[in-house]
């Protein structure tokens, strides 16, 4: 069955008074809002051919801000009321104290739909889930007898928020998210080696649900597995590396990316603070964050602030022209909001996030970008990874990688880590390639306990002289 829509003012708060308390939590305030919230969220898991985990959650609740300066109030509640309003409302004005403020101008609104607001748990039957997620298993253990184990998750979730600001205005979103993900172990003469696939984005899970999609998954997961099954062990030291084309976006997201977001410029705790205008990268090197792309993980049609998605140009053929901002850094770094705040949840406060952040491709034939580096790494997959935003600095595991000597392509390896600063290897980048492409849909983004889904994407580059960790000679 499917829920009714979410209409909070219809069915559980009158509009008036809403907007009486909330014009109350902000009076002296620079800014603010009411951010109402709920969500729904399946996820089902076929772990060695059986079902482990069928779960759904339901959440709704609400978040009250007010602003002033550098400092914001905040109170959420999971109770929808008039009562609960109040209380929130007395806890959110003392940011504001005795200020005489002026509410910041709204945000501009938009007609735009990026995605469906159709739900996504509700558009195909449950038995249907658990057979394909059986189908899966099957499909995996039949590509090659040395599957040993096949683990499979179906994920969908409807996101809907109303937003009311204190001069009247109401924006709303409705928010699906779905991903079908398929990893396998593979065993062969007594050594052991996962592979892992996925994808989806706001969508219905109908494409994904289909066997040409999640074949191509499971041939994907098992084709990593099988490299990694006869990877050597990696080299360690300074050395070119050529990173592939997509999801290893996520180095540019994690390495340069934070570092882009406005609280830490205005705080100038970023390698990048200060250097607006300047040269930051090779040039060729343009990257951008748009939250506008149709159906991506990443994209929102309006932030959490109701300040609607853009396509942001963050460097310009290496130089620095822009920041990702929320309403409250923009204001305080006399900037205008570029469609970047967002936040977990009702239970969180906004802040300067990524949405989907890619680098341009360039001229350069990829072939021969893997042709030119004479002694290095080609890394096409990458896991886990982390980032100092003070200096930049990044560590990145590699799942796929293979070594290159005189522009041929070796035997592949493993525990390869990438290890630079993100400022360092901006302007080290010596070749882009033609290919630029866009992460399947699998990204989630984390920043100070907030984790929001994200998308990243870049053609081939060539990186000089990063330091790769590993174990071999």
């Amino acid at each position: 069955m499917t829920d009714a829509p979410f209409r909070p003012f219809e069915t559980l708060l009158d509009r008036d008074a809403a907007l009486s308390v909330l014009r109350d939590a902000t009076a002296g305030a620079d800014d603010g809002e009411l951010f109402l919230e709920r969500r729904r969220s399946e996820s089902l898991v076929l772990d060695d051919g059986r079902i482990r985990t069928a779960s759904y959650d339901a959440a709704q609740g609400f978040g009250l801000r007010a602003v002033r300066g550098e400092v914001a109030g905040y109170a959420h509640s999971t109770e929808i009321s008039e009562a609960s309003l109040k209380r929130a409302s007395e806890t959110a004005r003392l940011a504001v104290g005795d200020g005489g403020g002026t509410i910041a101008q709204p945000p501009q609104g938009t007609n735009r739909t990026l995605y469906t607001d159709a739900d996504p748990i509700a558009g195909a039957a449950f038995p249907v889930k658990v057979e394909t997620l059986r189908e899966i298993d099957a499909f995996c253990r039949d590509l090659d007898p040395r599957v040993v184990q096949v683990t499979a998750t179906i994920s969908a979730s409807l996101q809907e928020v109303a937003i009311l600001r204190p001069e009247g205005g109401l924006v709303t979103d409705v928010r699906p998210m779905t991903r079908v993900n398929v990893s396998v172990i593979v065993e062969d003469g007594g050594l052991r080696e996962a592979g892992t696939a996925g994808g989806g984005g706001r969508v219905t899970l109908d494409g994904l649900l289909q066997p040409q999609d999640w074949q191509g998954k499971a041939r994907e997961a098992l084709r990593i597995a099988l490299v990694n099954l006869r990877a050597e062990p990696a080299p360690a030291g300074v050395m070119d590396i050529v990173l592939g084309p997509g999801w290893p976006g996520i180095l540019l997201h994690e390495a340069v990316g934070h570092g882009l977001e406005g609280d830490f410029n205005r705080k100038k705790s970023s390698a990048f603070a200060g250097l607006m205008g300047q040269q930051v990268a090779a040039k060729g090197v343009t990257v951008l964050d748009d939250g506008t792309i149709p159906d991506r993980r990443g994209s929102i049609t309006v932030d959490d602030e109701g300040t609607p998605s853009g396509k942001n140009v963050l460097i310009e053929d290496g130089v620095l022209v822009g920041y990702m901002q929320d309403r409250q850094n923009a204001r305080l770094m006399g900037v205008e909001p570029t469609g970047n705040g967002r936040r977990e949840s009702f239970a969180h406060i906004p802040m300067p996030r990524m949405t989907n952040t890619y680098m341009l491709g360039g001229d350069s034939d990829p072939q021969d970008i893997v042709g030119d580096l004479k002694d290095g790494i080609w890394a096409v997959g990458f896991g886990g990874g982390q980032v100092d935003i003070t200096n930049g600095k990044f560590v990145f595991s590699c799942t796929e990688a293979y070594r290159v000597k005189d522009g041929k392509v070796g035997a592949p390896v493993k525990g390869a880590t990438l290890i630079g600063d993100g400022a360092t290897a901006l302007q080290q980048i010596r070749a882009i390639g033609n290919d630029m492409a866009l992460d399947p849909g699998m990204g989630n983004c984390g920043k100070n306990g907030q984790w929001v889904p994200v998308g990243v994407g870049q053609p081939t580059v060539m990186i000089g002289g990063l330091t790769v960790g590993g174990s071999g000679g």
